[in-house]
């Protein structure tokens, strides 16, 4: 598939996926159009990089949906110079958005996930739960992916004031989740139902009923 065949594909994702679907910042618009998708997926799978559906990456992990990562990009308010903690780095495509937008990337992945190719970030290996508090405090907790909660170890790595996107898995559903830090306590508003790929090491705590 030729370089011609890529452009064109990007450009009906931007007007057929993103553009009927509320992800209307011109600034995210921008970043999709611009970022090649097919050099962040595998080789194999290149003609499938502008399908609106999940790709395998090996290892149990996907990469989310261009739409999802739209959506997630416009909730998230990303401005020049924030400092963006990334969960779920995958392969390095939502840091290469989030860094075509002007924010300082600092993308966290998991010991033995998939590589970070192509994109300028800092990366961090490690359980993903447990974010990057070296780099701490950061302005935007950016999830590429769906969790079953936030765990307060990655609330505490945010300034007050701090933009959070994420998405929920609630009943097996996921949801698309923004909200801020307040106070050192995060409050999330469900925004829409959502396909978002699943991202290990979220397990929410067992809680007692009676």
């Amino acid at each position: 598939m030729t370089e011609q065949n890529f452009s064109s594909m990007r450009a009906a994702m931007v007007e057929s996926q993103l553009r009927t679907s509320d992800v209307d910042d011109r600034r995210v618009i921008g970043a999709m159009a611009h970022v090649a998708r097919e050099d962040f997926v595998p080789a194999e799978r290149r003609a499938m990089a502008y399908v609106d559906r999940s790709i395998p990456l090996g290892n149990g992990r996907s990469l989310n949906p261009p739409l999802a990562t739209g959506r997630l990009l416009k909730e998230a308010q990303i401005a020049p110079g924030d400092r963006v903690l990334l969960i779920g780095a995958a392969t390095g495509y939502a840091a290469a958005l989030l860094s075509a937008m002007g924010a300082q990337v600092t993308a966290v992945e998991e010991e033995g996930g998939p590589e970070l190719v192509g994109a300028n970030a800092t990366l961090v290996r490690g359980p993903l739960s447990a974010g990057a508090p070296e780099g701490a405090p950061y302005d935007v907790l950016f999830v590429d992916g769906a969790i079953e909660e936030v765990p307060a170890t990655l609330v505490q790595q945010l300034v007050d004031g701090a933009r959070v996107v994420t998405g929920i898995v609630e009943g097996g559903v996921t949801r698309l989740c923004s909200g801020r830090v307040v106070g050192g306590a995060l409050g999330l508003s469900r925004l829409a139902d959502l396909e978002l790929v699943l991202l290990p090491g979220f397990s929410a705590p067992q809680r007692f009923t009676f």
